[in-house]
């Protein structure tokens, strides 16, 4: 690849975290998508996972496009419509092996399976002229945030984590496995409710007998806590976004931009593995769903 797209990533993200954004919430502080959020699409309507997801999220909010759906530009063209002269499409990533076949001294041979990554381009629909209509509506605010909010109670409920209600504080429990949230009366809006238990669930699939997700920690706010922070996060708002929902910034944020900034700086393909957790840690939480709760939140 000529370019270095694990440094040109991270570079973004850090540029916005020393700006004190953070860009996986940048979408929805911006107002993005008349208050619906969704995750970016394909032009076929897939989802975009991963680390693509916040590299679109951060270009859609720059390039201030409501629409959710990406092509290329050769999927526009095979659609009969156009990009529009002058626009500048926007990278995502395609991870992916090649499996190597070395021989060995005695004669044998050993695969090897080498990991490689290769950036290719996508415009926003917004960008190309041409396309059927329904690539242009517009998705309608689904959520009344005056009340529970019920698929998502559905969700939460099927994971079988442990809940507990009482106290100031959200966190996870490692040692006793459970989650602690304040009451859902305490919470400013039943959405900042959900994302916060969102975040907290995410911590929840670290556990051994689940994901088994270790960065080294030892204590409060070394590289391994913040390299989990990151990753619940990322989930957090991924888990967001499937759900409909809108996170808010925590009050930790402050506190942690720091010592994100840190890991990020040092390697650049830290937000790489971060989102590659979050998404593992999401499509788990999904994996406890029934197909009557799937379709309640979509």
């Amino acid at each position: 690849m000529k370019t270095d797209i694990y440094q040109k990533v991270t570079d973004k993200i850090i540029a916005d975290l020393e700006q004190g954004e953070l860009t996986w919430l940048k979408p929805w502080s911006a107002g993005n998508m008349d208050g619906r959020i969704v995750k970016p699409l394909r032009h076929n309507g897939m989802a975009y996972s991963g680390i693509n997801v916040l590299m679109l999220w951060g270009a859609a909010l720059e390039g201030g496009f409501c629409s959710p759906y990406w092509m290329t530009f050769k999927q526009a063209k095979e659609l009969g419509a156009f990009v529009r002269k002058g626009e500048r499409g926007n990278p995502v990533v395609y991870a992916n092996t090649i499996t190597r076949t070395e021989e060995l001294e005695d004669g044998t041979e050993e695969e090897h399976a080498i990991p490689f990554m290769k950036a290719y381009t996508v415009f926003n629909v917004e960008q190309i002229d041409g396309l059927p209509a329904h690539y242009y509506v517009k998705p309608e605010p689904v959520i009344d945030p005056a009340t529970r909010i019920g698929y998502a109670e559905d969700f939460f409920a099927a994971t079988g984590a442990e809940i507990r209600h009482g106290g100031n504080q959200a966190y996870y429990s490692g040692g006793t496995d459970h989650v602690q949230m304040p009451v859902f009366e305490c919470f400013r809006s039943p959405k900042a409710y959900y994302a916060t238990l969102a975040h907290e669930l995410t911590h929840w699939t670290k556990h051994p007998k689940r994901l088994d997700r270790d960065f080294g920690r030892r204590q409060w706010g070394d590289e391994g806590y913040a390299r989990e922070e990151l990753v619940a996060e990322i989930g957090a708002a991924f888990l967001c976004a499937d759900l409909a929902l809108t996170p808010e910034p925590r009050a930790e944020h402050a506190a942690y931009i720091q010592s994100w900034l840190k890991v990020l700086k040092q390697d650049r393909r830290a937000i790489f593995s971060a989102a590659a957790h979050a998404q593992r840690a999401a499509d788990y939480l999904h994996g406890f769903q029934t197909e009557a709760t799937k379709g309640a939140a979509a």
